[in-house]
């Protein structure tokens, strides 16, 4: 009764936290319906019914990832690590990367926006590229080879890939390495690393507990690089937003009823790889028990229920309005107002994200508070900003993405080698974890809606927000841990003199009685 009750009041938690991340976007959004981009009530209703989605189903996931996804993660990484079947991890790190992310609710979204490659061809290629790279995040913790350095190495073959690479596949490139790393995929693998990290018990295992994100979002853009270069479509196109026409609340709730079994399905495709390695697991090991077993259960209900009803949110309510709003503004003689008003929403977008939360979680947990979610929330909300108004200065003006990747990525690697190891591995972790699906699915579809209107070319100048977002809290969250490492020096050199002030008081005293 006592752990129900306890659920309960995590659940209230969760909710109220889930409120105060997607407040703000609605407000946004509603402010700007009566005021610059006059919104058809019917567009209107359906965002703010998936709104009210977006909040139930956000509370119940984050729950949901507390109770059954976070421990079992950790519990899979401990386990294989400790056997030494190296093998075996290897394996199941594969198997497990291509089946959760096939299954990725965001890369549906991203591959149903794209008609130049069929969608399950790009799905496979991703879902392959996350596979090999989960795999080369294991070995790069077991072996203990710095993250930087590797990251360094990657991006200098991403960007020599690119060179070469179609021009039109390149932000869809950079974007398929953003929406993987969705809000499955982000839990489990997260509390993977931590497991694996954990059996190594030196110095440095939780600063390699990071960076396994970081990593797999590496593997799609070099595999849809790759897929571009050998698949060659005579034309690349992407695919338009239709605009549904709905007029009493009796057809938004059948417009959301429609769609429900369509999300839940998907959700369930999704979360029964996991389940299944899950059971297989739990067969062998009996790791998990009575109550213990029934509470990660239930987890998995929470789970499933909460990312179904949040989905459907998303795609139903936030998609459409988005695409109209990037439209109208775009149409408008206030198009200059596409850069502030990107910046506005990206700033309150990516704490709706729902792996945020996760990724928040985790690092105050690992860090003991000394990283505390605000200054995570801050600095996450800090970069998206600034990524969303240099992804609308694309949209009007047509700068090529390599103007801002390029620089971007090498301030990132650069700060890599001034920071305390750890904040590395978080920012580029957070990177993925920044574009998810609400970026997918207000974000891009915003900036398609105004390329469109402005008459620029969607594939170049539109795709390529999700690789924006996915850069720049590289280096807000590098720059958190500069600022990290001076408090840290600042507050050992302030325990120096406190240490060594009662001697020189205790002579002082004395001086004074001789």
């Amino acid at each position: 009764m006592r752990k129900r009750s306890g659920l309960n009041k995590n659940l209230k938690l969760k909710i109220n936290e889930a409120l105060s991340s997607v407040l703000p976007i609605t407000a946004i959004v509603l402010v700007l319906s009566v005021t610059l981009a006059p919104v058809p009530v019917g567009i209107m209703s359906l965002f703010v019914v998936g709104a009210m989605m977006l909040i139930l189903g956000m509370g119940l996931f984050s729950l949901g990832v507390d109770v059954a996804l976070t421990p079992m993660g950790e519990a899979l990484g401990v386990t294989m690590t400790k056997s030494r079947r190296i093998y075996l991890l290897l394996f199941v790190s594969l198997v497990v990367g291509i089946l959760i992310t096939a299954a990725e609710p965001d890369l549906a979204v991203l591959a149903s926006q794209l008609s130049a490659v069929p969608g399950n061809i790009l799905i496979a290629t991703i879902s392959v590229g996350v596979g090999i790279f989960l795999v080369i995040s294991m070995l790069r913790i077991l072996l203990k080879v710095p993250l930087r350095l590797m990251l360094m190495g990657l991006y200098i073959i991403v960007f020599g890939l690119a060179a070469i690479s179609p021009d039109n596949f390149i932000p869809v490139a950079f974007d398929s390495g953003g929406v993987t790393t969705g809000p499955i995929t982000v839990p489990f693998i997260l509390a993977l690393g931590v497991g694996v990290a954990s059996v190594r018990s030196d110095k440095d295992s939780h600063d390699d507990s990071f960076g396994l994100v970081a990593l797999c979002s590496v593997g799609p853009v070099l595999s849809v690089m790759i897929l571009g270069m050998l698949y060659k479509p005579e034309s690349a196109a992407a695919s338009t937003v239709t605009f549904v026409t709905v007029e009493d609340t009796i057809e938004v709730s059948q417009r959301f009823l429609d769609q429900i079994p369509h999300y839940f399905s998907e959700v369930l495709v999704t979360i029964l790889p996991i389940a299944a390695v899950f059971l297989i697991y739990n067969l062998f090991t009996r790791r998990f028990r009575g109550k213990q077993l029934k509470r990660i259960i239930v987890g998995f209900i929470y789970t499933y229920t909460g990312l179904g009803l949040f989905l459907t949110g998303v795609n139903v309510g936030f998609l459409p309005a988005g695409n109209y709003l990037g439209t109208l503004l775009a149409s408008s003689e206030f198009k200059w107002l596409l850069i502030p008003l990107g910046m506005l929403i990206g700033y309150f977008i990516v704490i709706a994200e729902p792996s945020v939360h996760v990724l928040n979680h985790q690092v105050e947990t690992i860090t003991n508070g000394a990283v505390t979610h605000k200054a995570m929330n801050l600095s996450l909300s800090v970069g998206v900003a600034a990524s969303a108004g240099l992804a609308m200065t694309r949209v009007l003006t047509g700068i090529d993405i390599f103007w801002f990747l390029i620089p971007g990525y090498a301030i990132a690697i650069i700060l890599s080698f001034f920071v305390p190891r750890i904040f590395t591995g978080i920012a580029f972790d957070s990177g993925g974890v920044a574009s998810g699906p609400m970026t997918a699915t207000f974000l891009l579809p915003f900036a398609m809606g105004a390329c469109k209107a402005l008459g620029g070319n969607i594939l170049t100048d539109a795709f390529g927000v999700v690789a924006m977002v996915a850069m720049t809290p590289l280096i807000t969250i590098q720059a958190l841990g500069m600022i990290y490492k001076r408090r840290v020096k600042a507050l050992i050199a302030v325990r120096r003199i406190a240490d060594s002030l009662p001697d020189v008081i205790i002579d002082y005293e004395d001086d004074e009685v001789a």
